[in-house]
């Protein structure tokens, strides 16, 4: 469903018109049909996916060119004022079914005046891998950006970081915004107030509403409490679900609570707090146990941004306060979700639960995907998990009390046991998985196991949430 792009109110001084790459091939390696429908893109046959996914030609009565955003941000700490879009830009804005604002954004699509000397082109493993990722979080229950069209386009790139040349593609994902922490912070630095306060503006009415007030300072501070509120959510749903997104610079957060700009993500094999799914990140600052911390960082850096409208820095402080809570509360209710059972409602007993829980998750090394699979619906899986591979752990003394919480609880829904998914191994997407499916795709242009893998995953999210 197009319209006339809200965007372009505040494309004067937060993007730059850019022009797509001249790419010699277009191939279509992946399509999101389910999401295309929701968009008003359900009708495009293969053509019109190339036409407007491979040489980005306009969609009607949309962006008539690109916009590739501007922004700064903290990477690893230190504070970086040499970004923005380097290799992707703003293709489309959307509406939904439910008339909600959604962006079509680009990785690989080309240079930008922020590539910084790069190529602004994507590995086609890259692609495939922010696919498989973003497809595994949805089905986990987990708020994200969607991959939605994946073009392979014929060039070969040289990458540092991987056996070269490789394969190069380009991929458009679809998120509820791509405005970032680090849009506000660049605005900051540059003291342009008057840029701020519309880009606030911008925000509130598209996307938080809530906030809205005429009192331009009080607006600030609402709006970064609802956006506090979203970040929480959905780092404890990351906790939950045993992602690791691997470089939470504050770039890479966006004001709706999507994940997205996740390089080198990871899912936990086994709990393991120290766990870190960059090789660059040495010091481990963002690994798995620091996720929560590193999130209410990020807000302190947007707070201090919003300073430039006015608001004080007291109640910019107190806007942050119910990042904590929301997080928390996630985190009881994603895991529990997870689990297929009720929470109690009492705070005390369901923070007991998790900390049982997962100090046992941690303690026994226990694979992480299979205990949430084997435990799905908590009493209505017992003989199910009796004959788990992990069954030997469920039989030790040190789950007992674990078992006994999880059985305290309520089954939700026990009739989605009967999904055939719940007969079958566990869903996973550990690295190795990984590897495994992009070796086919390398050395004989092998498609299968990964479709097969996303199929899977389809029918996990089928299984748990339709």
């Amino acid at each position: 469903m197009s319209l006339s792009p809200p965007i372009l109110k505040l494309a004067g001084f937060l993007a730059d018109p850019v022009a797509p790459a001249d790419f010699p091939e277009h191939k279509i390696r992946f399509w999101n049909a389910r999401w295309a429908g929701e968009v008003g893109l359900g009708d495009l046959d293969v053509a019109g996916q190339v036409a407007h996914f491979g040489r980005f030609e306009p969609l009607p009565g949309n962006l008539k060119q690109p916009l590739a955003l501007r922004y700064h941000g903290h990477q690893f700490g230190t504070y970086n004022p040499q970004l923005g879009d380097g290799r992707g830009f703003l293709f489309a804005q959307l509406r939904d079914r439910q008339g909600r604002l959604l962006d079509l954004g680009t990785k690989g699509s080309g240079q930008t005046p922020w590539s910084r000397q790069g190529d602004g082109r994507l590995t086609l493993k890259g692609g495939v891998r922010e696919i498989l990722a973003s497809s595994y979080l949805e089905a986990l229950g987990v708020n994200t950006s969607k991959s939605f069209a994946l073009v392979e386009t014929g060039e070969q790139l040289a990458r540092n970081d991987e056996p070269s040349p490789t394969r190069s593609a380009v991929l458009t994902r679809l998120s509820h915004s791509h405005i970032r922490f680090g849009s506000f912070q660049r605005l900051a630095y540059l003291e342009e107030r008057n840029s701020m306060a519309q880009l606030i503006d911008y925000c509130v009415t598209e996307f938080h509403p809530q906030a809205e007030d005429p009192d331009m300072a009080a607006k600030a501070c609402k709006l970064l409490e609802s956006i506090a509120t979203a970040t929480g959510r959905m780092i404890g749903q990351w906790m939950a679900a045993g992602f690791v997104h691997g470089v939470m610079n504050t770039d890479n957060f966006n004001i709706t609570g999507e994940t997205f700009d996740f390089g080198p993500w990871r899912f936990l094999p086994q709990s393991d707090p120290n766990f870190t799914a960059a090789y660059f990140d040495q010091q481990g600052l963002y690994r798995f146990g620091r996720q929560p911390v590193q999130g209410g960082w990020a807000l302190q850096q947007l707070a201090s941004a919003l300073l430039l409208v006015g608001a004080e820095a007291d109640d910019l402080a107190k806007a942050l306060a119910p990042y904590q809570l929301a997080y928390r509360d996630s985190f009881i209710a994603h895991t529990h979700a997870l689990l297929g059972i009720a929470p109690t409602g009492e705070d005390d007993a369901d923070i007991d639960f998790l900390q049982t829980f997962y100090a046992w998750m941690t303690e026994s090394e226990a694979v992480w995907p299979q205990v949430f699979h084997d435990w799905f619906c908590g009493v209505a899986s017992e003989a199910r998990a009796k004959a788990s591979p992990l069954a030997a752990l469920y039989a030790d003394a040190a789950f007992a009390p674990v078992k006994a919480q999880i059985l305290a609880r309520a089954p939700v829904r026990p009739e989605r046991l009967s999904h055939a998914i719940f007969q079958r191994a566990a869903p996973s997407l550990v690295v190795d998985e990984v590897e495994a499916l992009w070796g086919p795709i390398a050395e004989a242009d092998d498609w299968s196991a990964y479709a097969a893998k996303l199929a899977d995953i389809e029918a996990l999210r089928l299984a748990r949430w339709g």
